[in-house]
């Protein structure tokens, strides 16, 4: 006859059993590692480019001309339609290399041109400018006035307009809709320094002449008798002068 169990070796068999419940259940699994941040302006909203320029610290000047342009207005309303854009800023110190007077001696016009000009209307990357076909077009228009050319060998990229050659210095911005590259030096272009042309003087209308003005005028019998005596009586006084002197030296002679 078996032993009754004691309450020790009970426990310690419920004991047992428990923990091999609990060791056979699968363990919960790992946390997955965290993603790379993502860039400001993509889950958050389309970019702001006055934003990006703002937080970047050198572009102030490049930033008003975007606002007096209302071209930054334009570039922001466009990245909410999903729309993609490449700009070229100049840093201050580009500004400031100018010829000194020669952003004040703009126009508007100009000034607008001048900003589009650093504006190509879609998004390339770096290594796209390998490949990207001359002249870019940008937002100013016409590549035969606004002549982009961006050639990269790969470690360097090389923009010329026909007046300025530069470099891109560094990428201020890029998340696969806006790529913003920091350049040395300010863009200039034909169609931008170019003299406004003046619109031409209309010629002032000839006075139509009278048809009698230039003819020969025709007197009738009347009129050239009645001339010949007014001339007859012009010189009546000084033939009659003429007369008395002749006489009265014919006198004295006497």
């Amino acid at each position: 006859m078996m032993k009754p169990l004691t309450p020790v070796v009970l426990f310690l068999i419920m004991f047992f059993f428990l923990c091999t419940a609990i060791s056979g259940q699968p363990s919960a699994p790992a946390a997955a590692p965290s993603g790379p941040s993502v860039p400001t302006g993509s889950s958050l909203g389309p970019p702001d480019i006055t934003a990006i320029l703002k937080k970047a610290g050198k572009f102030t000047t490049f930033m008003g001309l975007l606002k007096s342009t209302q071209v930054d207005d334009l570039i922001n309303n466009q990245l909410k339609s999903n729309l993609g854009f490449t700009i070229f800023a100049p840093t201050d110190t580009a500004f400031s290399d100018l010829e000194s007077g020669t952003l004040n001696s703009f126009t508007e016009e100009q000034k607008t041109a001048l900003t589009k000009f650093h504006i190509v209307p879609s998004f390339l990357t770096v290594s796209q400018f390998q490949t990207v076909s001359n002249p870019v077009n940008t937002v100013a228009g016409d590549s035969a006035e606004f002549p982009l050319n961006v050639v990269s060998n790969g470690t360097q990229v090389n923009i010329t307009t026909g007046l300025v050659n530069t470099t891109v210095d560094s990428t201020v911005y890029s998340d696969g809709q806006l790529a913003v590259y920091e350049i040395p030096d300010v863009l200039l272009s034909q169609g931008i320094v170019k003299p406004l042309a003046e619109a031409p003087l209309s010629p002032k209308p000839e006075k139509a002449s009278s048809p009698t003005a230039y003819a020969p005028s025709k007197l009738t019998g009347a009129s050239a008798a009645s001339s010949d005596a007014m001339r007859l009586l012009h010189y009546a006084p000084t033939v009659a002068s003429v007369g008395v002197a002749v006489l009265a030296a014919v006198g004295l002679c006497l």
